[in-house]
């Protein structure tokens, strides 16, 4: 993993450096559906971040419903489990063949990418950070679930935090590299990636 200076890291940048978007700049997000080469890969990539977009929610508003009351401890535990295990599930698996096939194939056909490529690999470091924390704090808050409710706020609380950092992390991370790869597709096309 290549060391990034503070303003690149995930939790603290706003967005890609300019030096990274000039594919971004000829295939602005607007013009994207209307591309000849949106179908295949770019509109895999897309409906996959749109499911963790989704799921990032859903796993948001049950935890808020279940700490407004809304739901029961069984309901919630019934409904939150299986979804919050696919999500994170599904988010590491597409993590890690990002990192080991899509991501070198992309640098090699698009060198000057490469930094691109490489804050993209650290915002997959910190967001495993954060998906180990989330399963940690899930696990306790499912395990005090039958405990008072103190305990079971108290765990809420703490999923809650993590939850949110997850998140918005994921979503930083989403909107960057779609700039990055979308454009890169986009160009080239499915064919002329080497994947």
């Amino acid at each position: 993993m290549t060391s990034l200076p503070d303003e690149l890291l995930l939790e603290q940048r706003l967005g890609l450096p300019d030096d990274l978007r000039f594919l971004l700049e000829k295939y602005p997000r607007e013009g994207w559906q209307d591309h000849s080469n949106i179908r295949g890969m770019a509109m895999m990539w897309l409906q996959r971040h749109n499911m963790f977009r989704e799921l990032g929610g859903i796993l948001t508003g049950a935890i808020s419903d279940f700490r407004e009351g809304k739901t029961s401890p069984r309901e919630f535990a019934g409904f939150f489990a299986p979804r919050l295990n696919f999500f994170l599930g599904h988010l590491d698996g597409h993590h890690n063949i990002e990192d080991q096939v899509y991501f070198p194939a992309f640098a090699r056909a698009e060198n000057r990418l490469q930094r691109g490529f490489d804050i993209l690999d650290s915002d997959h470091h910190a967001i495993h950070g954060a998906l180990e924390r989330n399963a940690e704090t899930a696990n306790a808050f499912l395990q005090a679930l039958d405990a008072d409710a103190d305990r079971q706020r108290f765990a809420a609380d703490d999923y809650a935090a993590a939850n949110e950092q997850l998140v918005g992390m994921l979503s930083r991370h989403l909107d960057d590299e779609e700039d990055l790869i979308i454009p890169l597709i986009l160009d080239r096309g499915d064919h002329g990636l080497g994947v």
